[in-house]
């Protein structure tokens, strides 16, 4: 009889040749200790995989071009309702989650923008509104190259889709921010007009908790339709959300500690303050980089269907993390991946020591 074809491995087989690291996970949860092992190595090796800081780079110059004109229309819209001068006093409360020099770099730019005539609001409104469009729209096209870096795909959307959906992302992103200063504008108001000023106080402290929730819910939404791939489901997509979210503010913790016990600020001058809030925009897109890379590494992790719909087998999926099953951390595919960079990192710390014996 003549030979049968070779059958595509199932994940039964996956689980089977390597038990105990979560191959036939359904989801992040029911992953073991020796997966999550996996997860983060793999995780850690695709920083520098994945160029992230240089795609982080390219957003941050994006994010300072839309940063003028977004705090511009935020004054705008102050303008129509309250004294412009006052716009930075509603958003004080930001000196406790930003680093202070960033909150002060942009502190100092509203009451420059408040100092403008208010005579032609409407006018620099709409103005305003279009460059940040224009502006942020790049950055969220710089910031989906970078997810379908991390979850190794390419773009497959045509020019219309793509562009449909980054300039809703944009709109999004920018409506959030209005209707955020509309509320921060709107509440104390409405609160005094009835005579609630008092209860203000204690409904101060939930902005917090609803910040954190916000950003997560928006980091997730960005996992899951920014890469140009099948959507996953929102469980494979929640780990990496919390984790960029909660590492976000630590690092702005950090970030603000850091600059006011060890850099001598003195020495960029008046810049001080512009390169502080670049260097802390530049960390906080590579938390976010990071998130989507961890996400796509337990994807990677279960052999099982992380897509929405019905469950397909591997290789009809639609996503190559969803597609493949990741190395453990140890076998020959890993080890090569490893001494890759090492060698390339080694050759780096060469080069710059031959440069520094050079007379």
């Amino acid at each position: 009889p003549e030979p049968l074809p070779p059958r595509d491995p199932t994940p039964e087989d996956y689980d089977a040749e390597e038990p105990g690291r979560g191959r036939l996970a359904q989801r992040p949860l029911q992953i073991p200790h020796k997966g999550w092992v996996d997860i983060l190595w793999r995780t850690v090796m695709g920083y520098f995989g994945d160029r992230v800081g240089f795609v982080a780079g390219g957003v941050t110059f994006f994010l300072l071009l839309a940063l003028f004109p977004t705090l511009g229309a935020f004054v705008t819209i102050y303008g129509l309702f309250a004294d412009p001068a006052d716009a930075w006093g509603q958003l004080s409360f930001l000196y406790e989650v930003l680093p202070s020099n960033v909150a002060q770099f942009l502190g100092a730019e509203m009451t420059r923008l408040a100092g403008s005539s208010t005579g032609q609001l409407t006018f620099t409104l709409i103005w305003t509104l279009l460059l940040t469009l224009w502006a942020a729209n790049g950055g969220i096209k710089t910031l989906f190259y970078g997810l379908n870096l991390a979850y190794h795909e390419v773009e497959r959307r045509n020019i219309v889709i793509y562009n449909l959906v980054c300039m809703g992302f944009t709109v999004s992103a920018m409506a959030a921010v209005m209707l955020s200063s509309a509320l921060v504008v709107g509440v104390p108001v409405v609160l005094a007009v009835f005579g609630l000023e008092d209860e203000w106080a204690y409904l101060a402290p939930l902005r917090w908790p609803l910040l954190f929730l916000g950003y997560a819910g928006a980091l997730a939404l960005i996992y899951r339709y920014g890469p140009s791939r099948a959507r996953a489901r929102w469980r494979w997509l929640t780990p990496g959300a919390l984790f960029a979210a909660s590492l976000s503010l630590l690092v702005s913790f950090l970030f603000s500690w850091f600059l006011t016990t060890f850099v001598r600020t003195d020495s960029y001058g008046p810049l001080a303050a512009a390169m502080g809030f670049l260097l802390w925009t530049w960390f906080s897109v590579q938390v976010i980089l990071m998130g989507a890379r961890l996400n796509a590494e337990i994807e990677h992790q279960t052999a099982l269907d992380t897509t929405t719909g019905a469950p397909r087998p591997l290789g009809e999926r639609g996503a190559v993390m969803a597609d493949s099953v990741g190395p453990r951390r140890g076998n020959p595919a890993a080890l090569a991946f490893t001494l890759k960079y090492a060698e390339a990192l080694g050759d780096r710390v060469m080069r710059r020591r031959m440069k520094r014996r050079r007379p």
